[in-house]
């Protein structure tokens, strides 16, 4: 009662004011908050000058965040190129294991095991005291270093020239993906399995490091490997040339038997070891179906096989020739574009619902939707019907190989880069998975998923000609690394490979014993931020790991004569500890106008190079 009675004399007394307690002072905002305070302040004002004021400063503060964020997007992107760089120098130069998607925690884990370190997984690091060496065993290790310093580095753009083939005489995974572990940590462990058999060439001892070498030694090291260009005594590397897609005609003719004649004379005097062939599905099952015509190929084989050459032959299950550079048109068989005009599904198509008739959808590879056939019904029909007209070759051996078209351009891949749509490289595409066969598969897939809500395409995947940091979906951390991205990009590839399995599995009951290859993208340069040297590598290295044949193929733009001695490079990579190389080189002719520039010597020392029988440099023009 007394507090309460004091409480209210001091109400009631004017002269008796309570204690104001003292108040702690405001923390000065710093950074994006005084940004904020700054714009904020001046409006509580009610002057309508510090109103303008406040816009005017708000309008350019934020021009500013704004320039700043590009010139942090452009930092990123060089650091990233800069990045990519160092990890292909590593994976070619120096043989590192690296994941497919390697950070900088993998590269100083590899380089930590190349110094001797071991890492474990957790990212404990810690280093075993090795015996101490002998001089005897130092100098050994030091001339081991000195040959690996020496060794003639591909050019950097080895593999931009050529792209891949692979024999498949077995078909284990190329990575290992654990689709128990949450999205964002996928990155760590998509890591291509790794072969054993490359531990025994790296070293544990701290003497192999650059810094017990003095500088001259390293020099003198780096020059002693001379003779860069003698291949004599290196493997032997097969070499064919690619007939020109006009040496049989629309109606399966041949279009000139004499100069045929005169330009396998030609090969022969080069000693080059056989020729490709294209049999177009377009031209001999043209206008009926299981009407198929072989007459002209008949005469070719024939002529072919009078000069005893090899033959690697191509089922092309592909259109040729709707650029602006093509010499002719080879569409799909005319009864298939029939269809197409009453049922346009059974062509790939894009989030617009635009067609592309490069090939058929592999939506359709169990759909009966072909005149009571399924895609892949078509395409065993087609195969076996050449296994039988020429039998007889067969029994020859004079086929070497068969190679069975997957996709657009003969390769295992999406139409998703047509020119037709105005796509220009580097742009990344869009995805071709909106025909109503391929969404049924989505749906399915997402249903058995426990998610029905996930049977669509992505939405913000931008246009064909956008850069993957202008999209939502694959720039940095974005939608493509979700639980939905991560599940339709999952579909997406298995989509692919089951269609390559299942074509490839019915082309091995074709033809038997006979070897298959298939073709996978070519990797072009331009002056992006991308790294296709890299990711060349990454194929051949994994390719090899497991044992699987690699061979490969020029562009049409690769002639000269330097551009000849890095595809040689690539071909048979001399410092290989494994001695590994392609088992076949696939060259393709050039244009008549480029013709009349290439020397014949040139081309004889390229090929005489890859049969690893000549010495010396490039033969002066």
């Amino acid at each position: 009662m007394q507090n309460a009675q004091s409480s209210t004399n001091a109400n009631q007394d004017p002269t008796i004011e309570p204690q104001h307690q003292p108040q702690p002072q405001p923390r000065r905002p710093r950074g994006f908050a005084a940004t904020a305070a700054a714009s904020v302040s001046p409006t509580v004002s009610p002057s309508g000058a510090a109103a303008a004021s406040s816009a005017s400063s708000s309008g350019k503060g934020k021009r500013e965040r704004e320039k700043e964020k590009e010139r942090t997007k452009l930092r990123e992107r060089h650091r990233r190129a800069i990045t990519s760089r160092m990890l292909a120098g590593l994976r070619q130069y120096g043989n590192f294991p690296l994941p497919a998607r390697a950070d900088m925690n993998d590269v100083l884990a590899a380089l930590a095991r190349e110094a001797g370190w071991t890492v474990e997984p957790n990212g404990t690091t810690y280093r075993h005291s090795p015996p101490p060496l002998s001089q005897h065993q130092q100098r050994q290790h030091l001339g081991a270093f000195s040959a690996r310093l020496g060794e003639s580095p591909l050019s950097s753009s080895s593999l931009k020239n050529c792209s891949v083939k692979t024999t498949l005489d077995c078909q284990p995974p190329v990575v290992r993906i654990d689709e128990s572990l949450s999205p964002a940590s996928l990155d760590s462990v998509v890591i291509a399995e790794r072969d054993t058999r490359s531990d025994k060439y790296t070293s544990a001892s701290p003497i192999n490091s650059v810094e017990c070498l003095e500088a001259d030694q390293l020099i003198q090291d780096v020059h002693s490997t001379g003779h860069q260009n003698d291949f004599t005594g290196t493997q032997y590397v097969p070499v064919y040339i690619k007939l020109a897609t006009g040496v049989i005609n629309n109606f399966c003719q041949l279009t000139d038997p004499e100069g045929l004649r005169q330009e396998l004379s030609r090969m022969n005097s080069l000693k080059v070891d056989g020729v490709i062939v294209d049999c177009w599905w377009g031209i001999v099952e043209s206008w009926n179906p299981q009407k198929y015509v072989w007459s002209g190929y008949r005469e070719l084989f024939n002529i072919i096989r009078e000069f005893k050459m090899k033959i690697q032959v191509v089922m092309a299950f592909h259109e040729y020739g709707r650029t602006d550079t093509a010499d002719s048109v080879i569409s799909l068989p005319h009864w298939i574009l029939e269809i197409g005009k009453e049922n346009q599904d059974i062509f790939f198509t894009d989030r617009e619902g635009r067609r592309t008739t490069e090939c058929l959808s592999w939506g359709i590879d169990k759909e009966r939707v072909l005149n009571g056939r399924t895609g892949i019904e078509v395409y065993f029909d087609f195969m076996r019907s050449f296994r039988t007209e020429f039998d007889d070759l067969f029994a020859e051996c004079l086929f070497s190989a068969v190679e069975i078209g997957l996709g657009p351009s003969g390769e295992l891949r999406y139409p998703s880069f047509s020119e037709r749509m105005g796509w220009r490289y580097p742009g990344i595409g869009e995805f071709q998975c909106y025909d109503k066969y391929l969404q049924k598969n989505l749906r399915k897939a997402a249903k058995n998923r426990g998610h029905s809500f996930w049977a669509r395409g992505p939405d913000n995947t931008g246009q064909y000609n956008s850069q993957p940091h202008e999209t939502g979906f694959f720039c940095e951390r974005g939608d493509y690394d979700s639980y939905y991205g991560r599940f339709f990009l999952h579909w997406y590839a298995q989509s692919l490979t089951e269609h390559a399995d299942n074509v490839l599995s019915l082309a091995s009951l074709a033809f038997d014993e006979t070897k298959i290859v298939v073709k996978v993208c070519s990797y072009e340069s331009d002056e992006a931020f991308a790294d296709p040297e890299g990711l060349s590598w990454q194929v051949l290295n994994s390719a090899w790991d497991r044992g699987l044949s690699v061979a490969g193929e020029n562009t049409l733009s690769c002639y000269d004569r330097e551009g000849c001695l890095r595809i040689i490079e690539t071909a048979k990579p001399r410092n290989d500890p494994d001695h590994r190389h392609f088992s076949f080189f696939v060259y393709q002719q050039p244009s008549p106008l480029v013709q009349e520039i290439i020397c014949f010597p040139d081309l004889d020392y390229f090929i005489r190079c890859m049969h690893g029988d000549i010495t010396g440099d490039i033969v002066p023009s």
